[in-house]
């Protein structure tokens, strides 16, 4: 018989002493058929000793977790400012405030972030602080192209929807599409508007104008000072651009007719400044009077490779930065409703279109300081708020690599390169415009050795430049012809490569203050989504927005010189313009590099 099969009272069968005892009792009480009873068990003072413990664990336990749960709870109810809120939106006063980087792909942050671990001595798993709130990235198409225009990407933002190329927030249907800065301000939030470019240039003017064609400056400089169906919508304004605010032949002035729109600006109550004494005014914010109109360049405001040369004369991104965080903040503060801003680091997508690397750099590291102090007002401030940073496209086919030769390339490209480089190719273009505007009686050699010592030698700070480079110059002297020269001349050098002029299809990257402020942007969504993200933010509704710019806006038509009716969006757009589905191939690669047609 197996051992398990073995009887319960087989004789060998081993047994304790607490059984045999039992065995006996009981054996007593059938023979005598009385109970006899057990002695009470007492318990010593080691069984109520683990009696304690045990119960002092389960109460710990149950504490700790009431006291998360509360934690947990005030956290997401009770922000005390954006850094310790976290998880879904406040459901009472609240900022926004929206960061585009033209033109920034991903390389762009490649690009730079070796540039500044070069140039600064830094370990090569140092990074950007954009480079630490990364959260997503954005497909950039519109209605009318794979590779989109700002207009049409800025027009995803403000409204929500898709349009065509040249569109400033009008739908492929010509009707205007009401904007998130257009439904805050009706909501009673402070908006503002802050630009490196020209304020009436695509994405700016998107958040606040409607136009069919985004040519129509001097239309968009007139509605973003009121002359608009709504009325003024953007209560902060800093920027470039004002030559289209000022009448036509005044000096300065680029506009095509004598409207005064700074005039215009002043009647509508806009306070106005126009250079650094007027900006030093505002003392960062502190002294703002709004509504405020802000322009401290007659175009652009230079690049910051430049503009570091001549602070006294124009402001920085991040300048511009602090100023309309804190008026905006103090002009809220005893106000129900927050504020909404969008801040743009413009001329990262000019860099672009140069093909200037060394322009491109600085321009990134100018946007990523302007992120970081958005970063730090958000964490000193009371009011919660949240800042989701996106570009509209990516510009330049930009690449951290270049084949030169026919051979196999070797796997380099030379940062250090960038750091010797002084001035934007735009810049060194321009001079040697002045130069010969200033020497016209140079000889050919005079003007080869300006060109090769002065832009070349210690504008750029290469010194092996070729005789077919400067010839190339020679041949090519006016300035944008000269600019490409002088960028590319750089770009071979730091072996950086670029695909077009223009722009590519490329995604682009989606940055947040935390991943829990923009759940809802975490991983790869269409440009729309970042718009629908804005209105929900803030609780918006465009709809009835757009509505009442359909009402309205045929009171704000005029006349043309020849007594015909003009749309207050501007001229409609050509009927040879593709503006509602893909665009398709036309023989291009036949066309001359040199020619625009």
């Amino acid at each position: 018989m197996a051992r398990n099969d073995e009887p319960l009272l087989a004789g060998d069968r081993p047994s304790s002493e607490i059984s045999d005892e039992r065995t006996i009792e009981e054996e007593d009480a059938l023979l005598t058929g009385k109970h006899s009873p057990r002695p009470s068990q007492k318990y010593g003072w080691a069984f109520w000793r683990e009696v304690g413990i045990f119960v002092w664990a389960v109460v710990a336990t149950a504490a700790v977790i009431i006291v998360a749960v509360m934690y947990q709870h005030q956290q997401s109810s009770r922000p005390q400012g954006s850094g310790s809120w976290k998880g879904s939106k406040p459901s009472g006063k609240r900022n926004l405030i929206f960061m585009v980087s033209d033109g920034m792909g991903p390389t762009s942050l490649s690009l730079t972030r070796s540039f500044r671990q070069f140039e600064s001595g830094l370990p090569p798993d140092d990074i950007l602080v954009l480079d630490q709130h990364l959260i997503g990235s954005s497909r950039t198409r519109s209605t009318s192209s794979l590779i989109t225009d700002s207009a049409a990407g800025a027009t995803a933002f403000s409204c929500g929807h898709k349009s065509y190329n040249g569109a400033i927030s009008v739908l492929p249907d010509h009707t205007p599409c009401g904007t998130v800065m257009e439904a805050a301000k009706k909501a009673g939030y402070t908006t503002g508007l802050v630009v490196t470019t020209r304020i009436t240039d695509a994405t700016p003017a998107c958040f606040a104008a409607h136009v069919n064609l985004r040519a129509e400056e001097d239309k968009i400089a007139r509605q973003l000072i009121g002359d608009h169906p709504l009325g003024h919508v953007v209560d902060l304004i800093l920027g470039g651009g004002r030559c289209h605010f000022l009448p036509k032949g005044t000096p300065g002035s680029c506009r095509a007719d004598t409207v005064d729109v700074i005039g215009m600006a002043k009647n509508n109550g806009f306070s106005y400044v126009e250079d650094r004494e007027g900006f030093d005014g505002l003392q960062v914010g502190s002294a703002v009077k709004l509504p405020l109109l802000g322009l401290f360049a007659r175009t652009d405001i230079p690049y910051e490779i430049d503009r570091r040369q001549v602070e006294d004369v124009y402001p920085s991104l991040d300048e511009m930065t602090k100023t309309a965080l804190k008026a905006l903040s103090e002009a809220t503060k005893d106000s129900d409703q927050g504020f909404f801003v969008m801040i743009e680091g413009s001329r990262i997508d000019h860099a672009g279109h140069a093909n200037d690397p060394a322009a491109q750099v600085h321009e990134v590291l100018a946007y990523d300081k302007a992120f970081a102090s958005v970063l730090e007002f958000l964490d000193n401030d009371d009011v919660p708020g949240v800042v989701i940073s996106t570009s509209d496209h990516e510009t330049g086919g930009l690449a951290t690599a270049r084949q030169l030769h026919r051979s196999y390339p070797e796997y380099l490209w030379y940062p250090g390169t960038l750091a010797n480089v002084t001035h934007s190719a735009e810049n060194l273009a321009y001079q040697l415009r002045d130069y010969l505007a200033q020497h016209q009686d140079s000889t050919e050699s005079e003007v080869r050795t300006y060109i090769k010592q002065d832009l070349i030698g210690k504008g750029l700070g290469v010194h092996d430049v070729t005789d077919e480079e400067i010839k190339s110059l020679i041949d090519h002297l006016d300035p944008w012809p000269a600019s490409y020269i002088f960028a590319d001349i750089i770009s071979r050098r730091a072996q950086s490569g670029w695909a077009t002029h223009g722009h590519s299809a490329a995604d682009v990257n989606i940055y947040a203050s935390h991943p829990k402020d923009a759940r809802k942007l975490i991983g790869n969504h269409e440009n729309t989504e970042v718009g629908q993200f804005l209105q929900d933010y803030l609780d918006l509704d465009l709809e009835p927005i757009t509505k009442e710019l359909l009402e309205k806006g045929a009171s704000f038509d005029t006349l043309s010189a020849d007594g015909s009716r003009e749309s207050w969006m501007g001229k409609p757009v050509p009927e040879s313009k593709v503006i509602d589905k893909m665009d398709h191939y036309h023989g291009d690669f036949k066309r001359n590099l040199d020619c625009n047609h």
